[in-house]
């Protein structure tokens, strides 16, 4: 931690020394951070005072998000400024952009939003929005409010797969299945003792590829679940839509219902813990499209569980329970 010209810098991560993002040093020194942030938010705001500086996510030679907290005139703002070592991610701020102007502003009659972009800075391959308030979704919904948490959450999910917004970036079953078949092997490395129960989940994986309609393409999230939603007493954002992309809008609803079935696994200690969240989701999303997306909800979700056999044992206060979830795989699989 530091504090330099009144400004107080947080780097927990070291980001400034991140060989492969050399910018992050400047991206992290007040005086060009003020100079820089002028610059890109002159058409929207006069009289910029930066308080704070604080790196808030990190992957080492990949990706870095920062917090610059703000003063314009008598208000206080907090800009977010996500950067990325392979260069400008234009197609997540030119999609922010076509979202914002397609009906997820901040007064969207439906309260469904996406935190505003606000502007890029190139020569720290860097794109800016607002921060929203709020909670993540994954806090609240084991709450009193959950059950309308996840019906709302569905409505948010159906919003965006209705905006018809093209990229030609694609995900289709056989690519979710390629992940399978790239990530269990690593399982099985690290736990030979379950070479062969993962062979298995992955031959009856692949057979629940085979026999899961693929519904009309539409741009999806593609990573989503709670931490994607931001909830603000009635009002939702989605935020992270890196992934964003033409495919089933069955995966974005299964992913999430598993991520919620994991969550109750691991946190909860039961994964029926949230049923009736899952199901108020699902439900709703249901009443949208018809009964024909029923199965590819159900499958997606499996696909889901299988693939945290993996991502439990890359998270240390998780490996625990790696077990449990390929249990829980292998009966959903029968």
């Amino acid at each position: 931690m530091v504090l330099a010209s009144n400004v107080f810098v947080s780097d927990p991560f070291n980001s400034a020394n991140d060989p492969k993002m050399p910018f992050l040093a400047e991206a992290l020194n007040p005086i060009k951070v003020q100079k820089y942030l002028t610059k890109a938010l002159f058409n929207q705001f006069k009289n910029i005072q930066l308080h704070a500086i604080r790196v808030i996510r990190h992957k080492l030679g990949r990706r870095c998000a920062i917090a610059y907290e703000l003063t314009v005139d008598t208000q206080s703002l907090v800009i977010i400024g996500k950067a990325r070592a392979k260069g400008l991610d234009h197609h997540s701020y030119e999609l922010q952009r076509s979202l914002w102007q397609a009906g997820f502003s901040e007064d969207s009659s439906d309260g469904i939003s996406v935190p505003e972009p606000l502007g890029i800075i190139p020569e720290w391959q860097m794109w800016l929005q607002k921060k929203v308030p709020g909670t993540i979704a994954t806090d609240l919904l084991p709450g009193t409010e959950g059950v309308a948490i996840a019906s709302k959450i569905a409505e948010a999910a159906h919003k965006l797969h209705q905006t018809g917004i093209f990229t030609r970036r694609c995900h289709t079953m056989s690519d979710e299945l390629n992940i399978l078949h790239e990530r269990l092997p690593q399982v099985a490395q690290q736990y030979p003792q379950w070479e062969k129960r993962l062979e298995q989940i992955l031959s009856k994986c692949d057979r629940l590829g085979a026999n899961t309609p693929e519904l009309s393409q539409c741009g999806i999230h593609r990573d989503f679940y709670g931490d994607q939603v931001i909830v603000n007493g009635e009002h939702l954002y989605l935020i992270d839509l890196d992934l964003y992309c033409q495919g089933n809008p069955a995966l974005d609803i299964g992913n999430f219902i598993a991520h919620i079935t994991e969550y109750s696994l691991r946190i909860l200690g039961n994964p029926n813990a949230l049923a009736d969240r899952e199901a108020a989701m699902a439900e709703r999303f249901i009443q949208f499209h018809g009964e024909a997306i029923r199965l590819g909800i159900q499958s997606y979700t499996t696909l889901t569980l299988v693939r945290h056999i993996y991502i439990s044992t890359q998270i240390s206060d998780r490996s625990s329970f790696t077990e449990a979830i390929l249990e829980l795989c292998e009966q959903r699989l029968r």
